[in-house]
């Protein structure tokens, strides 16, 4: 949709949606493999996206009604869903803008707040809410600022003060849920920034509320504070800087939208945004994380484009630290590479026409380039890595910007400052130190590498030594120039240096690049004249192709290693640097191919190596297009000498012609190169050829030494011939399958592409193919145990057959590919510095022409690739077919290292000729079959089948699918570890990519043999999936995973599916009571997706029992399922192998959300029992948090598959099942109550028409026994079983199951008042859970009656004397509040419900203020237990009397009742219930602050666990005024802890509401916590003066000036008459401290920077020293924290104070010589 905003379409929404919901929504979804579901839905949402844009008006409308349903209910996992749905369709496009109102932004941010402290839920509204606030210009943001802005801040899971830097316990989502609407950042941060940068306008307070929640953040982008938060603050912070600039350029380059322009940002508005970004990216350019360096850095550069006269003095003043700072040396790196990206933008302000204000600013840019110029040459350094790479980074981008240095014509200021010349020397003798002292890493191999890599940081790590080369000799003019490549030759010539042997040879190329014919003379002559006289007297073996070769000589001579290093080195120079030589190399025609000659002569395979380099560098200089003069400046300004023009690539027709001159210009051979090149091809080419033919066919040798050799060399010489050329060498001729067309031109091509001139002919490459073959043959039977030459001879195909794979490889391991995408190179569309904005990002010539030469390389690979795909009338040529033979021999190869390179190479030439893969698929197939193959032949088998282009051929073909199928089954037999690994692996991967079966495998009509052979392939399968085979136990399942995938597959066709379907269902019921567990587990998922359910299900409570069928009924189904489940002792021996796979772990062992197979399954074997559909369907739909709602050991789709087959087959299997779940619901193992309670689940939940008879004649009886049975572990799989019964029916949950009331009239019927706590606790864990599912927006009146009958019970049973009966109380007690509150609030917010239910609904729920009830004196009760705890410990020793009795069971009773209400709050907060119990917890804040500290631990304990919940809840107004006056109230608490625990909670609550507090509000709390600074306890005072510094470092400044005025006078005006009186005794300790301690805010408030007040503030802090103590710590201790603070940084910091003040300093502490 690149341009959309041109198109005028109209697309629905719906047909998405539908597809979505057929193929990922559905309960019973196909069998594809999950890895194909992931592209679809990656690939259909990805497509949604693009079209929103085009739905029509109305749409928007649409959406909302249809997926505003589903989060009626926030408690079910329907609102994760709908929230997903949102997010992905609503489009906020021209046509339905009309739409989005402040009122629906409104009901938007209401519905988002029903769920806090949720990720997910947070990410799908942030992103929405970003894309409504950029296009909905109409709306008026203002009013929502607060709210959002504290959304922002708080989804931010940062530390704040001592606490956690992650939610104690987020809310959980389904991992579907996850998986289908993931975020590929996993943070709401980019939606955030978004947000952020598109509501700022011009007027609006947006920017102040962008400001104070950088002010907040600030200080977690600091290197000392990183943690776990760093990523989503680095995606900030780059997403800020990534939309402000897309916003600019879009404004920028639209400035005639009249009816926008009042909200486009202006230069106060941009001013205001970059310093709030520079406070950010001053905190994190020196982090320890480098994903934020980076991010810091590529910020500066952009923001440098936007407002110079800030950012770029910011650098200028850090590179300026980072050169003075001895104790952190990495700082310079960060500082470098910030110089380097904003390379440009200091040239161009610098050299833009200054205004006379700011001459001075520019000329300390020009300084700042002369400074970091000459720094640069002292950051080469070979044992700095990091620093020598940004070094080098920030050369080549000052000098991309310069068009031609050393031009003496030029006046400018710049290079008139600095001596290129000497700087050129200095440079070049650092280079050549740090080439001297490089090490060589990599380890040498026998086979010649593609690359000449020599490992070492320079080429391996970066481009940029080769990138800062080619551009700093490119822009030298030619004095500087000559200069330096004299400089250059001498070091060259005079030294041999094999640790950088690459390093050397790039620097010769970007001489050459630079000046072909001055380099040639002074560097490639040179280097040919040593060649040839090294090789002078030298031996030679006679393999190279010369005259010399006799085959009855055989000499053993071989160079000295001293020589052979030498020779190596030089030819691997030569080959690097004649790269680009074209022309200018036909000088030295005659001694480049003598120097090959000698090299391929040489009795040394290091220089035959290095030979082949050459040769392949030589042919592709001669006949390749590369550009020429790429770094040559060739402006189309010619008033514009110094700075280099940079273009953008996005510009018109006109713009095109005018900078005609800037393109690129080609080396186009001539016919001269491309003789000699003829020439080489001959000698080494067809030559070559001749001599392999020639050893093959003939025994020319005499020992098998020298074959190896001889045959080791002629394939160097034809693989490096074939490297040489690549693709100009054309492809071999396609044959046609259709007689007549025997002539046809197949020279088309696909894509328009070429990487050189055409030399030589089809034929060449057609008889290359045909004697490689010869010699594939030979060296199979002869020499199949030599890899080093069948890995030679795999090259050799590969670059034969596979045309144009040798410019994909180019292409995709260019190294300087991802160069251009650096800040370094690039100039951002908006460039306010010039006034200039362009459409695109602007780039240098030579980074524009690289991005040319890397896209023709791709083209030309793929210009013929795609040619015959997609013509089955072209067959391929038939000399292809025996390379093919040949790979696929050398494919199932005993080695290792030759079998993958075969495969590869294979696979590649497989992809390109399809028709070529049946064949292939057959012989793979049969190899697994063969008894007798060996084990290096299955495996090989195994990794060509695995390829995605044989597995994607398998669901067309099905010949191939048939034998690919029936040999893996049938491969059993092997025996090795290593084979059963690769099958099994084979297999897996299969099934992730299973994409169907061939259509043509279910074609039926007539006497169509292909339906018998699917039928027979059925059984035959199914044969192998019973235990009674003598099969491996993980054959059996494969032939069980197979079959289902056959079963599934062929439901499309209606005349095979009704026969198979039964068969299948009953072969896998079957194998429920296997004696495999794998076996088990897979029938379990196999059952769930083969059994519908559908005869025997009644589609609601009103329908009477029906035995008929509906019509989608399959009797042949039920019969077959009927005659097996009547089989005697069928369900007892189903439910004991099915108990066997419940592993009932140790409670320190149990995973949850696992399912229990798990823990013996290996990762193979679940991948093959996965199904996408156990997946998808999650259970439960309702969050779990706690304990004993079970879900590890219950598996719910053990559940389903009984729900299903009561649904199948009626009343029969009820009363089959009845006494087997009577006897193991009592049984006394826990598994097999287990799998009872499964059954029962799939009972209760099958609404078949029999089952209110069953529930009366024996069900309700057997939940009562389960309810009072004494069991204590198996309460959680018991309540996992109600939860189940109960859960509402249809994929969202919405219908009422048909045993539901009575389930929960039965569980409300009071237990007798003898029975065992732990049963009382078992009622109310059950009742918690069934609750927990019903879905409150749609209770009917018979639930509320219940809801209210219960919760008298429950406020009556508060004070139980037994603990777990407390907290199951109170986590009952919070789901059936927050059911109630939303049930009136749904009510109350539909008109219709009122009307339907009259005003009997509203009467119920409004009949109690049961809140009141449940709150009642809360804070009596809190200060009776805080009184009773202080009685205690006063009156430890006493006499027991009557009274003190009952006063200690008064007391009792309200601990106990304090507890079920912390349970309640505990709960309420961890189930996500809480927004509809807000003025319930605000009430309870009270209790839980006071009563962090008491006698009775257990209620401390709850207390803590709830004020850790509390402190990461943000409350919506109308409670928060409630929660302040509650804390204004405990500050002045009689009790210090009390007092000190309300500090705690203050400090993030603060934090927590710092956009929604009034300003009268924040003035209230920060009275109070002053006045605690004179507080009788020390503990508070020092708590309360560091909730003040945290407040101070994010909080509102007019507030934190106030008091740092106030208290810095105060303590001055004491200290004065302290030293006037000269005496101490008039005034409380306790007041001096609080003057000093808020002294010691203010002072630790700002712990990295250095304001104005600040020297003074901490002076004065320091004149304390003499006060006793506490006071003597408090300051010893703060300034220490001062010291440490500020150590980086003291140099400069240290001019903000006189000397006066130093020595006041120095006087605090013992290490004075710090601050002297």
């Amino acid at each position: 949709m690149k341009h959309g905003k041109k198109l005028g379409l109209t697309i629905e929404w719906r047909p998405f949606y539908d597809c979505l919901t057929r193929t990922h929504f559905k309960r019973n979804t196909g069998p594809e493999g999950w890895r194909l579901r992931q592209r679809h839905f990656e690939t259909v949402t990805s497509l949604i996206r693009s079209c929103r844009k085009f739905f029509p008006a109305g749409a928007a409308a649409e959406i909302w009604l249809e997926f505003r349903a589903l989060m009626e209910n926030p408690w079910h996992n329907s609102a994760f869903e709908g929230s997903g749905f949102v997010q992905l369709f609503l489009p906020v496009n021209f046509e339905n803008q009309h739409y989005f109102t402040s009122c629906w932004i409104k009901e938007c941010l209401d519905l988002w707040e029903t769920l806090p402290n949720c990720q997910f839920w947070d990410i799908q509204w942030t992103s929405f809410l970003a894309r409504c606030i950029k296009s909905c210009k109409a709306i008026d943001w203002e009013q929502f600022l607060p709210a959002l802005f504290s959304r922002y801040l708080n989804m931010f899971e940062v530390p704040v003060s001592s606490g956690s830097g992650s939610y104690p316990f987020a809310l959980e989502v389904p991992r579907n849920m996850k998986f289908l609407f993931s975020s590929k950042s996993g943070t709401p941060a980019k939606a955030i920034a978004k947000s952020i940068v598109y509501l700022l306008k011009p007027g609006s307070s947006a920017q102040e509320y962008f400001e104070r929640l950088a002010n907040l953040l600030e200080q977690y982008y600091h290197p000392s504070n990183g943690g776990r938060w760093t990523y989503s603050l680095e995606r900030f912070l780059r997403y800020l800087v990534i939309n402000f600039q897309k916003r600019l350029q879009h404004e920028q380059l639209n400035p005639d939208q009249n009816k926008q322009a009042d909200i486009f940002l202006g230069k106060t508005e941009r001013v205001l945004f970059v310093k709030v970004l520079l406070k950010l990216i001053d905190r994190g350019q020196y982090s320890k994380n480098e994903s934020l360096a980076e991010t810091v850095a590529v910020a500066t550069s952009v923001l440098s484009y936007v407002e110079p006269s800030l950012v770029l003095p910011f650098v200028a003043s850090r590179f300026q630290l980072a050169l003075e700072t001895l104790t952190a040396t990495h700082q310079l790196k960060s500082a470098v590479t910030s110089v380097a990206f904003a390379g440009r933008a200091i040239f161009l302000a610098s050299t833009s026409a200054p205004q006379a204000d700011d001459h001075d600013n520019s000329d300390a840019l020009v300084d700042l380039i002369i400074i970091s110029l000459s720094n640069a040459l002292l950051g080469m350094d070979a044992n700095d890595p990091p620093k020598t790479l940004a070094t080098m980074q920030l050369i080549g981008s000052i000098f991309s910007n310069l068009a031609v240095v050393g031009d003496i014509d030029d006046g400018s200021s710049f290079l008139q400052s600095i001596n290129f010349s000497e700087w050129l020397d200095e440079f070049f003798c650092r280079l050549f130190s740090l080439l001297q002292h490089l090490e060589q890493t990599s380890i040498t191999n026998e086979v010649p590498q593609a690359s000449i890599s020599s490992g070492t940081f320079l080429v391996e790590d970066s481009p940029y030594y080769f990138c800062m080369l080619e551009i700093l000799l490119g822009k030298l003019s030619k004095p500087l120039f000559d200069q330096s490549l004299r400089k250059i030759s001498k070091f060259v010539n005079s030294n041999i240096l094999p640790g950088a042997t690459t390093e050397v040879g790039l620097l010769c190329c970007a001489c050459v690049l630079s000046n072909p014919e001055e380099a040639a003379v002074h560097l490639i002559k040179p280097i040919l004249t040593n060649i040839l006289s090294s090789f002078e007297g030298t031996p030679i073996s006679g393999f190279g192709g010369g005259r010399h070769f006799d085959a009855s000589v055989s000499t053993k001579a071989a160079l000295s290693p001293a020589l052979e290093t030498a020779l190596e080195y030089h030819l691997k120079v030569l080959a690097i640097a004649i790269s680009y030589g074209g022309p200018e190399l036909l000088q030295f025609r005659d001694k480049l191919k003598e120097a090959i000659g000698s090299a391929f002569q040489a009795p040394s395979w290091k220089v035959n190596g290095a030979g082949n380099h050459v040769l392949r560098s030589l042919l592709g200089s001669l006949i390749l297009y590369y550009p020429i003069d790429q770094f040559k400046s060739f402006s189309s300004e010619p008033g514009s000498s110094l700075m280099e023009e940079w273009l953008c690539s996005k510009i018109n027709e006109n713009e095109m012609n005018e900078k005609a001159s800037l393109f690129p210009r080609w080396h186009v051979p001539t016919q001269n190169e491309l003789s000699f090149a003829s020439e080489l091809l001959v000698v080494h080419f067809q030559s070559a050829l001749d001599a392999l033919l020639s050893i093959c066919q003939t025994e020319m040798h005499t020992e098998a030494g020298d074959e190896k050799e001889h045959l080791k060399v002629t394939l160097l010489r034809i693989y490096s011939s074939l490297q040489g050329v690549m693709s100009c060498l054309p492809d071999m001729r396609p044959s046609s399958k259709n007689k007549g067309t025997k002539d046809t031109d197949f020279n088309y091509s696909v894509i328009a592409g070429a990487v050189g001139s055409c030399i030589g002919s089809a034929e060449m490459r057609e008889r290359a193919a045909q004697q490689i073959h010869v010699a594939c043959k030979y060296l199979l039977k002869e020499r199949s145990d030599d890899s080093i030459l069948l890995i030679l001879i795999i090259r050799v195909m590969d670059a034969l057959g596979n045309f144009g794979s040798l410019e994909y490889e180019e292409w995709s391991s260019h190294i300087q590919a991802w160069k251009l995408e650096s800040a370094a190179i690039i100039e951002p569309p908006c460039n306010f510095i010039i006034s200039s904005h362009a459409k695109g990002k602007r780039r240098p010539r030579w980074a524009l022409v690289d991005k040319a030469y890397m896209h023709n390389t791709w083209r030309s690979s793929q210009s013929s690739y795609h040619r015959f795909r997609t013509d089955s009338n072209i067959s391929p040529p038939e000399h292809l077919v025996l390379l093919m033979e040949d790979l696929l021999d050398l494919s199932l190869h005993n080695y290792e290292t030759v079998r993958s390179l075969a495969g590869r190479s294979l696979s590649k030439m497989l992809k390109r000729w399809p028709s070529l893969i049946s064949k292939c698929v057959l012989t793979m197939s049969s190899n697994l079959q063969d008894p007798k193959a060996p084990e290096h032949v299955v495996l090989g088998s195994c990794a060509v089948l695995a390829t995605q282009t044989i597995l994607r051929h398998l669901s067309m073909d099905a010949a191939s699918f048939s034998a690919f199928i029936i040999g893996l089954l049938a491969s059993s037999h092997h025996e090795s570890l290593k084979v059963q690994k690769a099958i099994t692996e084979l297999f897996v991967k299969y099934n992730i990519h299973f994409s169907g079966i061939s259509r043509s495998f279910f074609k039926s009509s007539g006497a169509d043999p292909e339906g018998p052979e699917f039928a027979e392939l059925i059984s035959q399968i199914s044969s192998l999936g019973f235990d009674n085979t003598s099969l491996h136990w993980r054959y059996n399942l494969m032939a069980n995973r197979v079959l289902l995938l056959l079963t599934l597959s062929s439901r499309s066709d209606s005349h095979l599916s009704s026969k198979i379907l039964g068969q299948t269902a009953g072969h896998f019921l079957r194998n429920l009571k296997s004696q495999l567990p794998q076996s088990r587990i897979l029938a379990i998922s196999a059952l769930n997706t083969l059994l519908q359910g559908a005869p025997h299900k009644i589609s609601s409570q009103e329908q009477q029992q029906s035995e008929y069928p509906k019509e989608n009924n399959n009797p042949s189904t039920e019969g077959i399922l009927n005659e097996i489940l009547m089989e005697d002792g069928f369900f007892s021996e189903t439910l004991n192998s099915l108990s066997h796979v419940h592993i009932i772990a140790d409670e320190t062992s149990v995973t949850r959300g696992n399912q229990g197979e798990s823990s013996f399954q290996s990762l193979a074997d679940k991948a093959i029992t996965f199904f996408y559909f156990d997946f998808l369907a999650s259970w439960p739909r309702t969050p779990s948090w706690i304990s004993f709602y079970g879900g590890d050991t219950f598996y719910s789709n053990f559940a389903r598959i009984f729900k299903r087959l009561i649904q199948e087959c009626g009343s029969p299997v009820l009363k089959a099942l009845q006494n087997t779940l009577d006897d193991f619901s009592s049984a006394k193992e826990r598994s097999k109550q287990c799998v009872a309670a499964e059954v029962m689940a799939g009972i209760l939940h099958s609404d078949v028409g029999v089952l209110s008879e069953a529930w009366d004649e024996w069900m309700m009886n057997q939940l009562q026994k389960i309810m009072v049975a004494s069991s204590v572990e198996t309460i959680p799989d018991w309540a996992a079983c109600i939860r189940y019964a109960v859960t509402g029916k249809g994929k969202y949950g919405t219908r009422i199951p048909l045993l539901r009331q009575r389930i929960l009239d039965c569980l409300i019927v009071p237990l007798p008042q003898t029975m065992a706590t732990n049963i009382v606790s078992k009622r109310y864990a059950f009742l918690s859970v069934a609750l927990a599912e019903i879905s409150p927006p749609r209770m009917p009146i018979a639930e509320v009656h219940y809801h209210h009958q219960l919760l008298e019970e429950l406020l009556d049973n508060m004070s139980h004397s037994s603990a777990q009966v407390r907290e199951a109380i109170g986590v009952t007690l919070s789901v059936l509040c927050s059911n109630l509150r939303l049930s009136a609030a749904s009510v109350h917010s539909s008109p219709e419900k009122v009307e339907e239910e009259g005003a009997l609904m509203v009467g119920l729920l409004q009949k109690k203020d049961w809140a009141k009830l449940l709150t009642e004196g809360v804070s009596e009760l809190a200060m009776n237990i805080l009184s009773r705890n202080h009685s205690d410990s006063m009156e430890i020793t006493g006499e027991l009397t009557h009274e003190n009795v009952s006063v200690n069971k008064e007391v009792k009773a309200d601990i106990r009742r304090m507890e079920t209400m912390f349970h309640f709050l505990i709960s309420s907060l961890r189930s996500g219930r809480s927004s509809y119990l807000l003025d319930i917890i605000v009430r309870l804040l009270h209790p839980v602050i006071s009563l962090q500290e008491t006698s009775n631990k257990d209620l401390s304990t709850l207390a803590k666990t709830a004020f850790e919940l509390l402190k990461w809840r943000a409350l919506p107004r109308p409670f928060m005024e409630s929660a302040v006056s509650v804390i204004l109230s405990s500050v002045n608490d009689p009790n210090w802890r009390t007092r000190s625990a309300c500090l705690a909670y203050l400090r993030v609550f603060m934090y927590r509401h710092t956009f929604t507090l009034s300003g009268v509000e924040k003035q209230e709390i920060w009275k109070c916590i002053e006045k605690l600074l004179v507080d009788n306890q020390v503990e508070v005072r020092e708590h309360a003066a560091g909730v003040l510094a945290g407040l101070m470092k994010g909080g509102d400044e007019d507030l934190s000036r106030t008091f740092r005025d106030k208290s810095f006078m105060e303590a001055k005006l004491m200290l004065k008459k302290r030293k006037q009186r000269n005496f101490r005794s008039d005034q409380p300790i306790a007041s001096i401290h609080g003057a000093v301690l808020a002294l010691t805010a203010s002072v630790l408030s700002v712990p990295y920077d250095m304001p104005s007040w600040l020297p003074d503030h901490v002076t004065l802090l320091a004149q304390f020293i003499g006060e006793p103590s506490p006071i003597k710590s408090t300051v010893t201790k703060a300034v220490a924290e001062f010291r440490r603070t500020h150590a980086d940084t003291w140099n400069i910091h240290k001019d903000a104070f006189t000397e006066e003040q130093l020595e006041v300093l120095a006087d605090t502490s013992s290490s004075s010589s710090y601050f002297a």
